[in-house]
Parts: structure tokens; sequence; C-alpha cells
């Protein structure tokens, strides 16, 4: 956790930001009182891509028949 003086802050910002985003926990105090920590914001989500995972699932060919265990209840 890395903690900073307003002055401090003001004066390192873009080094403050940059730790941030890497995952370091960063405090700005004043009068040596926490005040705000900076955090990342999540990153936006791309919009799906339809048919991205085309040929990783397959579904056998008997996937619908019925199961060799319930056939005594389907009759």
């Amino acid at each position: 956790m890395r903690q900073v003086n307003l002055v401090e802050a003001s004066q390192q910002l873009s080094e403050l930001i940059e730790a941030a985003m890497h995952g370091e926990e960063v405090i700005i105090t004043k009068d040596e009182q926490p005040l705000v920590q900076l955090t990342p914001l999540l990153a936006t989500q791309r919009r799906r891509q339809p048919g991205n995972a085309k040929g990783l699932v397959i579904i056998s060919d008997d996937f619908d028949e019925p199961l060799e265990d319930f056939k005594d209840y389907m009759s």
C-alpha cells in the first residue's frame, strides 16, 4: 500500500495512476488522514462476436436419445 500526501500526489499524479493501474493500492492523505483511494476502472467489455467459439463444442449424434438408465420409465 502506498500512501502519499495531497501535495506529493498533485506532483506525481501520472506515476500514482500508473501504479494503481498495475494493482498497487494508492491512498492520498491530507493532514495524515486517508482522503482518497485510487482504483482503476474496470475495463469496458468488448461487444460479443458471434461464432468465436465455433468448433470448440461438439455434440454427439445421440445427444437427445433417452438415457439407458431411464428406459424403464419411458414406456
